[in-house]
C-alpha cells in the first residue's frame, strides 16, 4: 500500500504539496499517478510519472500549475500552485511496476497498488 499526505485547508490561489510514500518498498520499478475524486463525481486522472522520472503527463486542468516529481527511490510529490476550488477533491497516488523506464500511464485501471488518499480542500 502507499501513503499519501500533504493534504489540507487552502484558500484559492494557495500551494500545497503533496507526498507518496511506499513504506517497505521503493518505487525505483515504479510508474506513479496521482488521481483524485471530488464528492459525487468519477475519479480522475491528474498526473503521471514514468519511472525514470524523465517523462510525465497531466490533466489539462492542472497543466501549468501542477508539477509532479519524485527522487526516484522512497516519494513521489505532487506541487500544487494556483489552486482552484475546483481542485477540491481527496487525492490518491498510485503506481504500476513498468517495464520501460520512459512510460507514462494515465489509466486508473492500469494501476494495482494504491494509497488511502489525502484530502485536499480549496476555498474560494
Amino acid at each position: 500500500q502507499l501513503q499519501a499526505s500533504g493534504g489540507g485547508l487552502v484558500q484559492a490561489g494557495g500551494s500545497l504539496r503533496l507526498s507518496c510514500a511506499a513504506p517497505g518498498r521503493t518505487f525505483i520499478s515504479y510508474a506513479v499517478g496521482w488521481f483524485r475524486q471530488a464528492p459525487g463525481k468519477e475519479r480522475e486522472f491528474v498526473a503521471a510519472i514514468s519511472r525514470s522520472g524523465g517523462t510525465t503527463y497531466y490533466s489539462d486542468s492542472v497543466k501549468g500549475r501542477f508539477t509532479i516529481s519524485r527522487d526516484n527511490a522512497k516519494m513521489v510529490y505532487l506541487q500544487m500552485n494556483s489552486l482552484e476550488p475546483e481542485d477540491t477533491a481527496v487525492y490518491y497516488c498510485a503506481a504500476k511496476a513498468e517495464s520501460r523506464a520512459d512510460r507514462v500511464v494515465v489509466t486508473s485501471s492500469l494501476y494495482n497498488v494504491w494509497g488511502q488518499g489525502t484530502q485536499v480542500t480549496v476555498s474560494s
